[in-house]
């Protein structure tokens, strides 16, 4: 009789638990949640530590149930660093109130958002509305093992690119390749005369960007930015992806080349969506058509536009 009610008590309890979890609750600042799992004793994200979550945005637009994100359907999942709250009842919040592997849906209302971000509600947004975050904390980690996780992920992703570039090579018979320091391999098709560009030079390259399997990603040649013009830029200083400043640099005017990037040279673990998948080689067909000294400019207005480079809205765009 004891062990039997003992049962109907543990299942009461388990019972209560669950509906707790699932209840809309209201934090003291005011935001609106509902826990959907937790784990007890879980570690929690502390202010500047790196989160990892999936993450659903869900909210009324014209009257209408719109999914505005689901990172599900992204390549990887979005890693961010908690900062503090930045208005009551946020979802920064939220976050911290979720242990490794909880899962929850905070209520934050779009007014306070959007008047936070400096900008208007887009239109469809009823005022005094909820966006649902929908979330899934699925890592935490303070900046020193963040770093070393990322670190021992380039290790093996550099080692899997350069297996990649080798066999990609000998399968389309790439004979004389050339190396550089990082693994940015290349062939040259043409070579050029003269000196090479120096840091900070200014060079016109048209080029070709594929993946492996051929795809054209980007292409000067037809880009509707560049008017089919070669691409300008200044080499050695970070405006294009690495693997371009580490092997342009090594070409005079009117080399010709094939460049084979690895990842971490490139787009690495995010890609450049939606046509460079995450840890991508990639493949540029290359022509340098001159380099000088770079033009002085006038300082540019905080938030102008800089200089396009090649990847990030292909085709026909570009960006790091």
């Amino acid at each position: 009789m004891y062990i039997k009610t003992l049962g109907v008590v543990a299942l009461t309890v388990a019972g209560l638990a669950a509906c707790n979890q699932n209840r809309v609750q209201v934090s003291a600042s005011g935001l609106r949640y509902q826990m959907h799992q937790q784990n007890e004793g879980a570690r929690k994200p502390k202010v500047g530590e790196m989160v990892t979550v999936q993450l659903i945005l869900k909210a009324k637009v014209n009257g209408k149930d719109s999914t505005l994100r689901d990172t599900h359907k992204e390549p990887t999942a979005p890693q961010f660093m908690l900062q503090v709250p930045t208005f009551k009842g946020s979802f920064e919040e939220g976050l911290a109130m979720m242990g490794k592997g909880d899962s929850a849906t905070f209520f934050v209302k779009s007014d306070s958002l959007f008047t936070r971000a400096g900008q208007p509600a887009p239109p469809g947004f009823a005022k005094g509305g909820d966006i649902e975050f929908i979330v899934k904390l699925l890592n935490v980690q303070n900046e020193q093992e963040f770093q070393k996780a990322q670190i021992e992920f380039r290790d093996k992703q550099k080692a899997i690119d350069e297996k990649v570039i080798k066999d990609y090579m000998a399968k389309n018979n790439m004979v004389g390749a050339q190396r550089t320091t990082n693994g940015v391999y290349y062939v040259i098709k043409q070579a050029g005369v003269g000196p090479t560009p120096k840091k900070g030079d200014e060079v016109q390259v048209h080029y070709t960007g594929k993946l492996l399997d051929g795809k054209v990603f980007d292409s000067s040649l037809n880009n509707p930015r560049g008017g089919g013009q070669p691409l300008k830029f200044q080499i050695g200083t970070g405006s294009i992806i690495p693997g371009w400043d580490e092997s342009i640099i090594l070409f005079p005017k009117g080399t010709k080349a094939t460049i084979l990037i690895p990842s971490s040279l490139a787009y690495g673990q995010q890609g450049g969506p939606p046509t460079i998948p995450p840890n991508a080689v990639l493949l540029f067909d290359v022509d340098v058509v001159g380099f000088g000294p770079a033009p002085k400019q006038a300082p540019m207005m905080p938030g102008a536009p800089g200089q396009a480079v090649p990847g990030s809205e292909a085709p026909g765009g570009a960006g790091r």
